[in-house]
């Protein structure tokens, strides 16, 4: 798409083609993208922008997340998210769903929502789950659980199950928690958004890989 508006440019004016364009990709989700709790250059967006530079990866970020969100309000933004400069799209949503019981159903409905908005743009997602307590019952959790593999397959997105999970398995093999998460329980350190993002990297990578392919 932008590849062949420069090559029809160059052919046009009979000038070497234009060198493309960075791939643009956004984050839509909630405090977790947002970067809650942290300074501007420690949130999740900052520092997966950081690891992409620093591996010699021109990808520009776009920081679409909104403390709070729900699913809902992320389907209320996707519209104006998908600018025609996003390629590509990172999805991390539910979260705010959980913490106020919000029938999966609902949940459900509105991230298919957002995946139907990217693909009617053409935009690849990744899209990445969020632990599920079992507060409210082991038939809303399983009802929770698979909202993200079920949706993730039937829209061709790439799935990261849990965000969340480079910190567990950490604290599982003994780091203390205060040093992964703040004191709220529920928003990741500097040092613990390191490891989503190292731990997320690779599917960015393949995210780019298909908004490349769109192109």
């Amino acid at each position: 798409m932008r590849g062949v508006r420069n090559l029809i440019v160059a052919s046009l004016f009979c000038v070497t083609p234009l060198a493309a364009e960075p791939i643009t990709i956004a984050a839509l989700g909630d405090s977790l993208i947002q970067g809650f709790g942290l300074p501007p250059e420690e949130g999740f967006v900052p520092q997966l922008q950081s690891w992409l530079d620093g591996n010699g990866v021109e990808v520009e970020l776009i920081n679409a997340g909104v403390s709070g969100d729900t699913t809902a309000g992320g389907l209320s933004r996707v519209g104006w998210t998908l600018t025609p400069e996003v390629d590509a799209m990172i999805v991390t949503l539910g979260g705010n769903d959980l913490l106020r019981g919000i029938d999966p159903g609902v949940a459900r409905a509105n991230l298919e929502g957002i995946l139907e908005a990217a693909r009617s743009a053409g935009v690849p997602v990744l899209l990445a789950g969020l632990p599920v307590p079992g507060n409210y019952g082991p038939d809303y959790k399983a009802a929770f659980e698979a909202i993200y593999p079920e949706l993730a397959a039937e829209y061709g997105a790439l799935l990261v199950p849990d965000f969340l999970a480079p910190l567990s398995e950490r604290a599982a093999n003994g780091v203390p928690l205060r040093e992964l998460m703040q004191a709220d329980g529920l928003h990741p350190t500097a040092e613990g958004v390191k490891l989503i993002v190292v731990a997320l990297a690779p599917r960015v990578l393949e995210l780019i890989a298909r908004a490349e392919a769109e192109e």
